[in-house]
């Protein structure tokens, strides 16, 4: 049998098989599809959004996507249109024409990336600012403080059966930069919750400590940790942020739905970050100020330290707020 003879009969068994792949491949992707709802699919694997400021991450988000796919379907149509129309002929064999130097084509793969991370960074720095931006008085802030291997929240509330502290910060707070301080409520003697990773949430037994969020106003996250570098992470807030040693970060958002969410570390901390979970109660305003009393009851008064303390360069390098 010739050589060419040889290459056809082994091509036939690929040519049979290759109906009953597609056909097992098809029968996959449907049943896997059974269960998923096409509800969620604009989305593009993201959660429900529960405060008003995540929709603008969810829109950079499907943005993105779409500007991926745009560009995705003219990479392969160009690939495509390549293979059928400039593929080897089978009769005549001849070397293409060779083209050592094409300047429009060279300039246009140089300004098109050029144009396109452009786009990029102009709508994420955009949403970025408009994300970390500080309003002069939040309703509520919370120190969140990281720690291996669970959270610990600072309520920094005036609350009923909480001592008052005065003019002073209390000396728990002092990691926490001036430039937040300013903003916190006057004589707020405060209360506080911690978690370790066997603490549940006595409602549905997820672990975690949890943290508690009134709904429809707005709540600022001033984060700290203790020992090493953290993130803190509601997923349906869809956006985290690390909580350093030494640096204090912060943002707001406003809760719009009641429910408990899930919350967990979202930076490799050590041997048990997976075990530094949390989760996120928004409740009505009246709801939250009665759990804050509740801990007061409890002797949960006053504040956990918040973390390491910055050197005064660090401390007031930033004089206005973000």
């Amino acid at each position: 049998m010739s050589p060419n003879g040889s290459d056809r009969s082994s091509r036939r068994p690929m040519r049979r098989k290759l109906p009953q792949v597609l056909t097992a491949g098809l029968v996959l992707a449907t049943a896997s599809g059974c269960s998923y709802n096409w509800e969620d699919f604009p989305r593009l694997g993201m959660p429900t959004p529960v405060t008003e400021e995540a929709p603008r991450i969810l829109s950079l988000w499907q943005g993105s996507w779409a500007a991926a796919l745009a560009t995705g379907v003219l990479v392969w149509g160009l690939i495509l249109w390549s293979v059928i129309f400039h593929r080897r002929s089978r009769t005549k064999v001849e070397v293409p024409q060779q083209t050592r130097y094409n300047m429009p084509i060279e300039a246009l793969y140089t300004v098109v990336p050029l144009i396109i991370v452009s786009v990029f960074f102009y709508f994420t720095a955009r949403d970025e600012s408009k994300l970390l931006e500080l309003s002069p008085k939040p309703a509520h802030t919370i120190n969140v403080v990281g720690y291996q291997w669970s959270w610990g929240f600072n309520y920094i509330e005036n609350v009923a059966g909480s001592p008052s502290t005065g003019s002073e910060v209390p000396k728990e707070l002092d990691a926490i930069p001036d430039k937040f301080r300013e903003d916190f409520p006057k004589d707020a003697g405060g209360v506080y919750d911690v978690g370790v990773p066997g603490t549940r949430n006595p409602q549905n037994g997820n672990p975690g400590p949890t943290l508690w969020l009134p709904k429809g106003e707005k709540v600022r996250f001033v984060l700290t940790s203790r020992d090493v570098i953290h993130s803190f992470w509601v997923v349906p807030f869809l956006m985290k942020q690390d909580v350093i040693p030494g640096h204090t970060n912060s943002f707001e958002v406003t809760p719009k739905k009641e429910g408990t969410y899930m919350g967990k570390c979202a930076e490799l901390c050590g041997v048990d970050h997976s075990r530094m979970l949390f989760n996120v109660k928004i409740v009505s305003p009246e709801r939250y100020q009665q759990h804050l009393e509740e801990l007061a009851e409890k002797g949960q008064t006053g504040y956990v330290p918040a973390g390491i303390e910055q050197t005064d360069p660090a401390r007031n390098a930033e004089t206005n707020k973000l």
